[in-house]
């Protein structure tokens, strides 16, 4: 009777502790392309802590940084046949929907508090609205990004003083038209190219924001960085619409909720580490130097609105009105 007993304890035991260990009702699969120390990873981690402990367990989240599931267009299509779920994605999604460009345009935002009132505001909510629409992707929050800023080995101040500065950009047809028309010599070339084109001087300038400048070593072929804050961007958090709305409404509210969270925490690690690279930089011998940035975008502005079709045109009015 007794090992009846002891028996049916311990297999009473086994099973409570299987069924705390049984899967979440829902998995959500959480990739993105930066790599573990980044500030974006560390924010998805928070969002994670927060929807497991908010859904007491229903709601698993799998973070796979460092393009584990492929790059930016992959885990959005893999998001789109339901093979992940969610992913962290910027202007490459004007491929869709157009009014995404607005988040990469030269010029398009004074400054960081600019930037702000248009995302958070009606501005905001219509872009994210066509995304929704023409992807089935539901951005949940945004991240601001570092302003891209101009590097070079002489101070520039004006548009006049680019005087046909050799400049490496991005393949981006929009930002080779926009150098061009700033008196630039702009060259597209693969990032990985860059450092090397500096030292050899087939390059004398480069433009990119202060986390790349950082990390690619540009102090050591350069010596000014000119603030130019030429593209004030932002990125959003996504999630696929199907697999939101397969949740309950409770559990969509905790996802919602911890997205929140995580925007305000991205936010002040965000703050903290441009004051953290500028410092950085300047250590390293980088001079950073004021320019006449209203100069810059009133030069830049007649290319900036030709490359703009209709639409988009009528929504980078919006925001210079604000």
């Amino acid at each position: 009777m007794i090992k009846q007993l002891i028996t049916s304890a311990v297999i009473g035991a086994a099973m409570l502790g299987s069924h705390s260990l049984m899967a979440a009702d829902f998995t959500l699969r959480f990739g993105h392309l930066a790599n573990e120390q980044n500030i974006w990873h560390q924010a998805a981690e928070k969002f994670k802590e927060e929807v497991e402990a908010n859904s007491d367990g229903q709601i698993e989240v799998r973070l796979y940084p460092s393009e584990q599931l492929g790059n930016e267009m992959d885990v959005i299509n893999s998001i789109q046949l339901g093979t992940a779920d969610m992913t962290i994605t910027g202007e490459s999604l004007q491929n869709w929907a157009p009014k995404a460009a607005m988040m990469a345009v030269p010029y398009a935002f004074r400054d960081s508090e600019h930037l702000h009132a248009a995302v958070s505001g009606e501005i905001g909510a219509e872009i994210e609205a066509q995304i929704t629409e023409r992807t089935n992707l539901v951005p949940l929050a945004w991240f601001e990004r570092g302003p891209r800023e101009l590097t070079s080995n002489r101070p520039i101040r004006t548009p006049d003083e680019l005087d046909g500065l050799r400049l490496r950009v991005p393949n981006v047809p929009l930002f080779v038209d926009t150098w061009q028309a700033l008196g630039a010599r702009p060259t597209p070339m693969a990032f990985s190219e860059v450092f090397t084109a500096l030292q050899q001087n087939t390059l004398e300038g480069q433009e990119n924001p202060l986390s790349l400048i950082e990390s690619a070593s540009f102090n050591e072929v350069q010596d000014y960085v000119n603030m130019t804050g030429h593209v004030r961007s932002w990125i959003y958090v996504v999630i696929g619409r199907n697999q939101l709305e397969s949740m309950p409404e409770e559990l969509q509210q905790v996802v919602r909720d911890a997205a929140q969270t995580m925007q305000a925490y991205e936010a002040e690690l965000f703050t903290e580490d441009q004051a953290r690279l500028e410092q950085a930089l300047q250590e390293r011998g980088m001079e950073f130097v004021e320019v006449d940035v209203d100069a810059f975008a009133e030069k830049a502005r007649p290319a900036v609105l030709e490359a703009l079709t209709e639409e988009q045109r009528e929504l980078f009015d919006a925001i210079q009105d604000l």
